[in-house]
């Protein structure tokens, strides 16, 4: 069965594309339920992921990153996911918001702060979301007020991937009051030993044990002006054009989970007996195996299709949203419906469809509730 299948991907990614199943095969997969089980990081998965060229590598070459574009991202993220959410998770934060300061940072900030990080001697991360706050781009507290050494930063961000792992963050923060809220918001470089800058992991997760998400409290920390990305003011049109391109690869997310999802269930209905036959010989788990091919195939087919628009920039806020919605609420009913065809025997903390079942409620929710991505397709639609 091959449900990723490479005749979608073009032509230039399917090589990375089958570098990412054999290394998911050999380094993730082995271990993928003991992480999911302990809740450690897998510093040995990252590095293995590091040596074997796939983190921070969309960093572009000038600074010691590969280039990847969009499609070779998408292409390796539905091979990590369907192996394993949590780690595929925590290899892909590991060069997180780097985008926005290679497009919009300054030639010493890149040479200081992506060079590292594509290099793989440095991890970096992104802090939007807030403890009370998280899809209102524009209704964030966290403030960064202008002082003679640079900017002050005080306020609390949450569920950021490695706010204590990282060496340092994206920081979105309020920069002023206007009327048009919009631009209001700046992006800073935080370095995680400044001074002021304390964060904890967050409670342990139901799912996605793997990545480690932090609350971080900023306490009048201080920046030198440098550390601003790009111009005051313009944080917010900056991390909305991020979250196309992320929302995309966060639709390979639902991809891979669905794929394994539907592995699971028609391995199971195969080999599962009832009344003396194969439970796969009922018309009614045929027909609810067809159903979550029919939910596969369009998230797959709208997800590519998704990746091609936003990378000629045709519409990219309506696509991503499309893109994004569709394969995690894909993922979702897969694992749901896997769940039912396995019966009692789906409830086991240790077994694969378990562990999907509650990894799929987490892809719903980042980058965007998909309630906010329906409010993104409804005012971008053509």
């Amino acid at each position: 069965m091959e449900l990723l299948d490479d005749s979608i991907v073009p032509e230039h990614a399917r090589e990375r594309k089958q570098a990412a199943r054999a290394f998911a095969a050999d380094e993730i997969e082995p271990v993928a339920a003991d992480y999911h089980a302990s809740g450690a990081y897998p510093w040995d998965v990252l590095e293995a992921a590091m040596d074997a060229g796939f983190v921070a590598q969309h960093i572009g070459t000038d600074y010691g990153g590969s280039g990847d574009d969009l499609a070779t991202m998408l292409a390796t993220a539905e091979e990590f996911f369907r192996v394993d959410a949590g780690i595929a998770l925590t290899i892909q934060l590991a060069g997180f918001g780097c985008d926005m300061l290679e497009r919009y940072g300054t030639d010493e900030q890149k040479r200081e702060y992506l060079r590292p990080v594509a290099e793989n001697n440095q991890i970096s991360g992104l802090a939007v979301s807030e403890p009370e706050t998280g899809s209102d781009l524009a209704g964030m507290s966290t403030e960064a007020t202008k002082v003679a050494s640079g900017y002050r930063l005080s306020g609390e961000k949450y569920w950021v991937g490695n706010a204590v792992e990282a060496d340092w963050l994206t920081v979105y923060a309020k920069t002023a009051d206007r009327e048009d809220r919009y631009s209001n918001y700046s992006l800073f470089i935080v370095e995680t030993d400044r001074e002021g800058y304390h964060a904890e992991h967050v409670p342990e997760k139901i799912g996605m044990c793997a990545a480690k998400q932090g609350h971080i409290v900023l306490e009048d920390c201080v920046v030198p002006e440098e550390n601003l990305i790009g111009t005051e003011g313009g944080g917010f049109y900056m991390l909305a054009e991020f979250f196309n391109s992320g929302r995309v690869v966060v639709g390979g997310h639902g991809l891979g989970l669905a794929a394994a999802a539907i592995e699971e269930a028609e391995a199971f209905v195969d080999e599962r007996e009832a009344f003396g036959r194969p439970i796969s010989s009922f018309q009614a788990v045929q027909h609810t195996i067809a159903e979550m091919r029919l939910r596969f195939e369009s998230a797959r087919t709208l997800v590519w299709r998704a990746c091609r628009k936003v990378t000629a920039g045709e519409n990219p806020g309506y696509w991503a949203a499309l893109a994004k919605t569709h394969a995690t609420e894909a993922a979702v009913f897969c694992a749901e419906r896997s769940m039912q065809l396995h019966g009692g025997r789906s409830v086991f903390a240790d077994r694969r469809i378990s562990r999907l079942y509650r990894d799929v409620r987490i892809p719903v929710i980042y980058e965007g509730t998909n309630e906010i991505q329906r409010n993104l397709i409804f005012r971008h639609r053509p």
